[in-house]
């Protein structure tokens, strides 16, 4: 890996700014990763090198004429395809789109870009992202740079092995269930799911839907707040949107004196673990104490949480998805399919009683913090999995009944609306990357970030990064 690639986010785009690197060498370096890694990883699936290196010398040219450059001058980025791209193909992952070249933008890349990210291609998605493992009948199995045996999570998952990799030092992503959390813990990076409304979601087919988010992955909390200062703010067209705040602040990590922690390894549902996460993750309890915090085993109640998660997903699924299913059934897979057939059944009964859980399963969230300022618990329930299967079936002896049950460490969450990340947690003995997860009360992102910043610093697990070596990539 070059130089340039070792850089962080923020080190990268300062030295583009100063003219220290230009744009054109940051895009070679970028490029050169690509074809050095893909291979083994399969992360990118979609390269448009023509028009990048022609935005790269304009970026040259631009800096040379002393110009006032954006935040992100000419940092070369893919991005999750399943955000809108105008004019580069963007596929979902699906064959029904696989010839699909959009007109507009999606709201997160239309921010990339006016802040001065040079877009060269696009990340791997599972198909219409539905799934925490990245594979589809497009492109195949998206693997984990610290195993390429393994998966790299999903659905976000082409977006964190590259970056894992160096391809790119952070990156947009998005999560329903798990989508940034669950491929951070995989390839030891923040996965950060923001506030509702810190970015918003647009275009849309229902600008009010609330459990997906847009975030971003990267090696750590410095370079998840640069990027969020350059992707969060209001939008008129969005109702959720929220104002320009102070939660991305640049920090130095301090202690977390006078914070209360509460530490779930099950959620308080008996939500099955690998016994070896809950090791990595118990060992980790003293640092929030050495750092002045005080840690108990507490949760919420999320009882309501799986139903107010699995109707608000299938309602969705069928709002986003539905009209494609008349034509193209047989060529959407069994996952997507149940989760839009599911929406597209719900019953008035039913979205009356997944209103009350979400009411009460609010109401409980509130109530927990403000006793707590932070929860934390596993990011993912299970280590990194063979990328050969399509997900696990068995978690400590306890079968899995759907795609989504392994999932619940992060659906359980997703619930509640609150925001979210996973944060480098440490490895397991096979070497392979543990997430810890922290949740924080409704828009208290700044909290959030602080304390994830503080445990990075004193652990140090970001800065462990993977050794690629050529092996063959798994096909599911």
């Amino acid at each position: 890996m070059s130089d340039i690639q070792a850089l962080s986010l923020r080190e990268l785009a300062s030295s583009i700014r100063r003219r220290d690197i230009s744009a054109r060498e940051a895009l070679a370096s970028h490029l050169t990763r690509i074809d050095e890694v893909n291979p083994v990883i399969n992360a990118i699936v979609t390269l448009d090198v023509e028009t990048a290196e022609q935005r790269a010398m304009d970026a040259d040219n631009e800096a040379a004429s002393g110009a006032v450059l954006p935040p992100l001058h000419g940092v070369p980025m893919t991005h999750k395809d399943n955000h809108l791209t105008a004019g580069m193909r963007t596929t979902f992952g699906s064959p029904v789109m696989a010839d699909n070249i959009p007109t507009e933008d999606s709201g997160i890349i239309a921010r990339l870009k006016r802040a001065g990210v040079n877009t060269t291609g696009k990340s791997n998605v599972p198909e219409f992202a539905a799934g925490s493992h990245t594979f589809n009948p497009l492109f195949g199995t998206t693997t984990n740079p610290y195993d390429p045996t393994r998966s790299a999570g999903g659905s976000s998952g082409g977006a964190a092995a590259a970056i894992a990799a160096g391809v790119q030092p952070a990156g947009d992503g998005s999560d329903m269930g798990g989508s940034l959390r669950t491929p951070g813990s995989f390839c030891n990076l923040v996965g950060y799911r923001p506030s509702l409304g810190r970015i918003p979601m647009l275009p849309a087919r229902n600008p009010w839907a609330w459990i997906a988010r847009q975030g971003v992955l990267a090696h750590d909390v410095e370079d998840v707040r640069f990027l969020m200062r350059s992707i969060a703010g209001p939008d008129a067209s969005s109702p959720h949107s929220l104002p320009f705040d102070d939660s991305y602040v640049s920090e130095e990590p301090g202690n977390l004196r006078g914070l209360r922690v509460a530490w779930t390894a099950d959620f308080g549902l008996g939500v099955p673990v690998e016994r070896e996460v809950i090791e990595v993750l118990t060992r980790r309890l003293h640092v929030f104490e050495e750092l002045g915090a005080t840690v108990e085993v507490a949760c919420p109640d999320l009882s309501d949480s799986d139903e107010v998660f699995q109707t608000t997903r299938a309602f969705d699924f069928a709002t986003n998805y539905g009209h494609l299913m008349a034509d193209h059934r047989h060529r959407m897979k069994d996952a997507v399919q149940w989760n839009v057939d599911k929406g597209m059944s719900l019953t008035t009964p039913e979205l009356f009683s997944a209103n009350a859980a979400r009411r009460r399963l609010d109401a409980a969230t509130r109530s927990f913090f403000s006793t707590y300022d932070v929860l934390i618990a596993p990011a993912v329930q299970v280590l990194p999995f063979p990328a050969v299967e399509e997900y696990p079936t068995v978690i400590d002896g306890t079968p899995m009944g759907n795609y989504l049950d392994w999932m619940r460490a992060a659906c359980l969450i997703s619930a509640t609306g609150l925001p979210s990340l996973s944060v480098p947690g440490g490895f397991s003995s096979s070497g392979l990357p543990v997430g810890l997860q922290i949740v924080a009360a409704d828009r208290a992102d700044r909290l959030l970030l602080r304390v994830a910043h503080a445990f990075e610093e004193s652990t140090g697990f970001y800065r462990r990064k993977p050794e690629l070596s050529a092996v063959a990539v798994p096909a599911v």
